[in-house]
């Protein structure tokens, strides 16, 4: 997540809903511009209360800041038995042939099809936002961005379900949590673009077009350390 909103209002995961409001309000009156605070920081107070004020918006980002964590700690721990178990026989041997073959299965069903949804969701954006930018305020230039935006989001429930269907094998987990990043980063980018269809908060459209541009990059990296991997494409 770019963001952790417990970060953002200064309270933990333990803090109950009172103490929640108090640190929001408290911010609220810190930070407003009426009283000389930041535009983008009030809106990531905002924000930030969007997903905590609620208990089932609290309890959905609970669960995918649990999964990222789990994911950052469970490459960190495979990275590091991949490197003390395989230094000394990948001099002698190589990498064998089951890793090798659980690695191409990897990048077959689940590498290549999620490079290629991400795609279809990162790529299609400039053109959409430029026809929105037309006339925002038109009902039809908005109603064709609004399914984009829906038929990208399906794009990436669908880019979650092929992620979680192959474990990533201890050879890739480096390049899977980069993956998992630029998925996870998508996902973003399409909260804060849907905010900004909702009201018009130009901030919100701004920093969902920066998410988008950053994954692309991030993309384009995974593309490059694909190649490293040193298994040919099928």
């Amino acid at each position: 997540m770019l963001i952790d909103p417990y970060q953002i209002l200064g309270v933990t995961t333990n803090s109950n809903s009172n103490d929640i409001k108090a640190a929001y309000r408290d911010l609220v009156k810190q930070h407003h511009p009426d009283a000389g605070g930041d535009q983008k920081k009030i809106l990531q107070i905002n924000a930030a209360w969007e997903i905590l004020k609620n208990k089932d918006n609290r309890l959905a980002y609970n669960r995918k800041r649990e999964a990222l964590n789990s994911l950052d700690k469970e490459a960190q721990e495979r990275g590091a038995r991949n490197a003390r178990a395989s230094s000394a026989a990948q001099k002698a041997q190589g990498q064998s042939a089951a890793e090798e073959d659980a690695l191409i299965k990897w990048l077959n069903e689940v590498y290549t099809p999620i490079d290629r949804l991400l795609g279809q969701i990162i790529n299609p954006f400039p053109l959409q936002l430029k026809e929105l930018s037309a006339d925002p305020y038109d009902d039809k230039l908005m109603e064709s961005f609004c399914s984009y935006l829906a038929l990208s989001q399906k794009k990436i429930e669908k880019v979650e379900f092929i992620f979680r269907s192959i474990p990533t094998p201890t050879s890739a987990s480096a390049f899977g949590l980069s993956l998992y990043h630029c998925l996870s980063q998508v996902q973003d980018a399409l909260i804060e673009i849907e905010r900004y269809t909702m009201g018009y908060v130009d901030n919100y459209l701004h920093d969902g077009n920066e998410m988008l541009r950053e994954a692309k990059q991030r993309r384009s990296r995974l593309k490059q350390e694909r190649l490293r991997l040193k298994i040919p494409k099928n």
